[in-house]
């Protein structure tokens, strides 16, 4: 499907002179022409000549949505790795990989494979250590693994356990208990990030194909190498079903000024489908790999070396980061988890003068959560990781969970919300998210703390880049879906039917 359509007989959520969602229903045709939404009319106005029509038959359109934080290529590899999300055990989580050792074996002794010995690595992802009642170990590894290298990435990104065979092709050994936690973890997955790009490419295919059959119009790429090469080469080779905002790390800021990257400006020769995005610092680690930097210390860990977690980037070199970005035309996106280094990021947005995102501000001092509209700095969340992290948070950010994960508080507050994933942290795929922004439950659990639930009107919004509704003259980016969004409930939000993604007006997901 692509040039000029006429959407017959869809339904929009409405809105009111204000511009906010609202109780819809009548049916409406949706003419688009060169990429835009150029009327919007009472169902029945006939289709204008040399128009396709497409008939929706009383499905909801909406604004194509947005998911504002991935880390595309590492979710694209996603399919290709072990899933080890289900151990609830280091033991379990060890026998997940003998089982696959073996059958990688067996397909290998039937000849459709590379069969155990194989060098290059067996990579696992999504544990989840912090509740587990043993601790991983590399000998753990090794005894279900042999000469084969093993790596398990953790659900959060932040930790990696490998096996001997894996910490010596790395060249850590004297790495004795195979645990690694931020940067040396995050060295360990750019290396293995380090594969064809023929082949890489063709997975972020198959991820954008996925996304769009959800609503997907666009991402915010925050994958930890350089992305204006990856994304320039991508969309020379025809990659054409999202936009792409990416990101720009420390280590890339000197190579992003000299090439005059500027957020907001269009990659040459990517059609105007991919964009500078923002300037991303990592300032501390995580609640399950009980890094994120908080006031408190952790249970279990009191009085030891990074007892409250670990601050990665200081204060005053925070600072100096930021401005030198801004100086450039880079808009800062930083990464706070605990409620320390929260604290310590709007502090340096405040001294900078200048908005940008923080990124997860999942624990919040409750004087910070006033500060994020004060300051114009957006709160880049991500709902479901409150759903993945409820159990870990109560135990160690016991007494301090009502202002975890607190979208309601930052709505009310008055901040900007935009909701996204962290995928691979959670499923690229804003219906979750909105699901778990709205409902804050799941698996037929109680909402955990339901007063930080926010309507669903809001988290639409905040999933589509602030596009309150479907308006004549907008980008034609639109996602058709089998049920009202607005009066969904939560499980039906996370499983929503969708029938059609256009991108420009173009076709880029059909199930109708």
């Amino acid at each position: 499907m692509t040039g000029d359509l006429l959407l017959a007989g869809g339904r929009l959520p409405g809105s009111t002179s204000e511009g906010r969602f609202s109780d819809g229903g009548a049916a409406v045709d949706i003419v688009i022409a060169d990429g835009e939404i150029a009327v919007i009319t009472p169902a029945g106005d006939g289709t204008p000549k040399g128009f396709e029509r497409v008939e929706l038959d009383g499905r909801w359109v909406v604004p194509g949505l947005w998911d504002n934080h991935v880390h595309f290529t590492s979710w694209a590899a996603v399919a290709q790795r072990l899933d080890v999300a289900a151990a609830r055990s280091a033991a379990e989580a060890a026998t997940l990989v003998g089982e696959a050792e073996r059958s990688e074996a067996a397909r290998g002794a039937a000849g459709e494979g590379e069969g155990e010995g194989s060098e290059h690595p067996l990579v696992g992802i999504g544990f989840r250590d912090a509740l587990w009642p043993d601790e991983p170990s590399a000998a753990l590894l090794d005894a279900v693994s042999g000469s084969r290298p093993v790596v398990l990435i953790s659900a959060d990104l932040h930790c990696c356990w490998l096996n001997t065979a894996a910490l010596r092709r790395f060249g850590l050994e004297g790495e004795r208990t195979g645990v690694l936690r931020e940067e040396p973890a995050f060295a360990v997955q750019r290396a293995l990030g380090e594969l064809p790009d023929a082949l890489t490419d063709a997975w972020a295919l198959d991820a954008a194909r996925a996304a769009a059959a959800r609503g997907v119009v666009g991402v915010v790429d925050l994958e930890m190498t350089w992305n204006a090469e990856t994304w320039a080469r991508r969309a020379a080779n025809g990659h054409d079903l999202l936009r792409v905002e990416f990101g720009v790390y420390p280590q890339h800021l000197d190579r992003a000024i000299a090439e005059g990257l500027r957020t907001g400006e269009p990659l040459a020769g990517a059609r105007g489908l991919v964009h500078v995005g923002p300037f991303k610092v990592i300032t501390d680690g995580s609640l399950n790999t009980r890094t994120a930097y908080c006031y408190d210390e952790y249970p279990g860990l009191e009085g030891q070396p990074g007892a409250h977690g670990l601050l990665t980037v200081p204060p005053d070199e925070l600072s100096a980061l930021l401005h030198r970005a801004r100086e450039a035309g880079l808009v800062p996106a930083v990464h706070a988890i605990g409620d320390h280094a929260n604290r310590l990021a709007l502090d340096a947005f405040e001294a900078l003068g200048a908005g940008g995102s923080l990124e997860h501000a999942q624990l919040l001092d409750e004087a910070d959560i006033a500060r994020f509209a004060r300051l114009g700095v957006i709160a880049s969340v991500q709902p479901e990781h409150a759903m993945d992290d409820r159990d870990v948070a109560e135990r160690y950010w016991a007494g301090r969970t009502g202002r975890a994960f607190a979208l309601g508080s930052l709505q009310a507050a008055g901040a900007t919300l935009a909701l996204g994933s962290d995928a691979p942290v959670a499923p690229l795929d804003p219906w979750v998210t909105m699901s778990a922004a709205v409902g804050r439950t799941r698996d037929g659990r109680e909402p955990w703390h339901p007063e930080q639930r926010i309507p669903a009107t809001d988290a639409l919004v905040a999933s589509t880049r602030g596009r309150a509704s479907v308006r004549t003259g907008q980008p034609a980016d639109l996602a058709v879906v089998e049920s009202d969004p607005l009066t969904a409930a939560p499980d039906a939000l996370r499983t929503m039917p969708v029938a059609l993604t256009l991108l420009a007006g173009r076709e880029t997901h059909r199930a109708l």
